[in-house]
């Protein structure tokens, strides 16, 4: 969410920012709905200030001048009713078009419709050479027990699958080096709740954008007194929300700023708007385990910048320990979503794609998302300030678990262990065996 004084003033920036982003939000209309808004607020405030000299007067006033001023305030109540019906539909609408308003994305973010316009940044590692004929990761996972995608979509429907054996330990080795690398860098873990009131979602810019990429509850179970909730909850699909909430409606002191936060989640998407787009294997999953990390820092634009760098580099130096060629592309106005100012994507070599797949996002939101959730802080002259927030991926499994079987796959079937995954699975390589299967 944007400050409207900021929309008022610079309505032409503003548009821009929504055709460079391919959104249609009607900046005209929230400028008329705010006018309007703010007109019935102030005779509101008339109309409370009048019925409140009414009150001073009754109690000076003899019986007859009394039996006036009470007709005189039964008036003022029928369109004290009529008025604030009618606030509270321009709020209504005011809310809804607010949170619509894209962020205005940063100078230097490539323009254009999608991801063909996104710039390759860096590059790191060079992508193998195999001297035999390489399987991808799903033969692999088939041949070596590891992977079972038959049974997982009889269980769990389209997109379902089952990780077995060494497959499961070098999942939970991924999330156990993650974590040990982002505590490292002064990172507070947290594991956050996965079932989320609709504000969380609102106030992190899920809603109402990506609404039909959220699971929500169709049972949502009961409340204290045990009747039944009728607050909708939601299913998240990343730690994200659910780690900026827990700054919601706070004001800090500038010195516990930067807050660095690592959310250890279980992860949920619906993939509405995927399809038809990668339906075999593990690259685009209805659920799956990541390690996110995300900044809460000063309102500048400078040093968010320089955590978007940071964050960036401590997803990158995850991928170089795991021995993964990869790349980093800024990203395009029209790939970046709403909220972004500024967003790079970390993609890491596919062999069985001959291509680079995303497998972190690192994006700068600043005061976009603090707004909606009312997360602020108090700055060394006193000042109240909306803070800055950042997110970005330090792993995600079992996605990147593509990239570590087909990397590493060995031409007698076999699959060599990251070495920096090694003494968190227990094991240096996966080898073919028929008693596993």
């Amino acid at each position: 969410m944007l400050d409207i004084k900021f929309i008022r003033q610079n309505p032409d920036l503003i548009k821009d920012a929504c055709e460079k982003k391919r959104m249609k939000v009607d900046i005209d209309r929230l400028l008329e709905v705010d006018k309007k808004r703010k007109e019935v607020l102030q005779a509101i405030e008339d109309m409370r200030a009048q019925k409140n000299k009414a009150s001073e007067e009754i109690r000076k006033a003899s019986k007859e001048e009394k039996d006036t001023i009470v007709l005189k305030m039964r008036e003022l109540d029928i369109n004290s009713d009529r008025i604030n019906d009618e606030f509270k539909k321009l709020d209504k609408e005011f809310q809804e078009l607010m949170f619509q308003v894209p962020n205005i994305p940063s100078d230097d973010s490539p323009i254009g419709p999608d991801d063909t316009f996104n710039k390759e940044v860096e590059k790191w590692g060079n992508p193998p050479k195999f001297n035999f004929k390489i399987k991808d990761h799903i033969q692999l996972g088939k041949d070596l027990n590891l992977i079972d995608f038959e049974a997982g979509v009889k269980t769990g429907g389209f997109r379902g699958y089952y990780l077995k054996n060494e497959a499961v330990l070098l999942h939970f080795a991924l999330m156990h080096f993650a974590m040990d690398k982002i505590r490292s860098k002064g990172f507070d873990l947290f594991v956050p709740p996965t079932i989320l009131k609709e504000f969380s979602l609102i106030g992190s810019g899920h809603f109402p954008f990506g609404k039909e990429e959220i699971y929500q509850i169709g049972n949502p179970g009961c409340i204290e007194t045990g009747e039944a909730a009728k607050e909708p909850v939601f299913l998240g699909g990343t730690a994200e929300p659910a780690l900026l909430a827990y700054y919601a409606d706070k004001i800090l002191e500038e010195k516990e700023l930067p807050v660095k936060m690592c959310g250890i989640s279980q992860c949920y998407r619906s993939e509405v708007g995927s399809y038809g787009k990668d339906t075999k294997g593990l690259y685009r999953l209805h659920e799956f385990m990541k390690v996110e990390q995300l900044v809460i820092c000063k309102a500048d634009i400078e040093e968010s910048n320089e955590w978007l760098e940071e964050m960036r580099n401590i997803a990158q130096e995850a991928l170089r320990d795991l021995k993964l060629p990869h790349r980093v592309v800024a990203v395009a106005t029209g790939d970046m979503g709403a909220g972004k100012y500024k967003m790079y994507d970390i993609e890491t070599w596919m062999p069985s794609h001959n291509k680079y797949g995303e497998t972190q996002s690192d994006s700068n939101l600043t005061d976009w998302q603090t707004r909606r959730l009312g997360i602020r802080y108090r700055d060394k002259s006193g000042e109240i300030k909306y803070a800055f927030s950042l997110n970005n991926t330090v792993l995600a499994s079992p996605r990147i678990l593509i990239a570590i079987l087909e990397n590493n796959q060995q031409k007698d079937g076999s699959i060599k262990v990251p070495a920096a995954l090694q003494k968190y699975a227990g094991i240096k390589i996966i080898r073919p065996s028929l008693e596993k299967k």
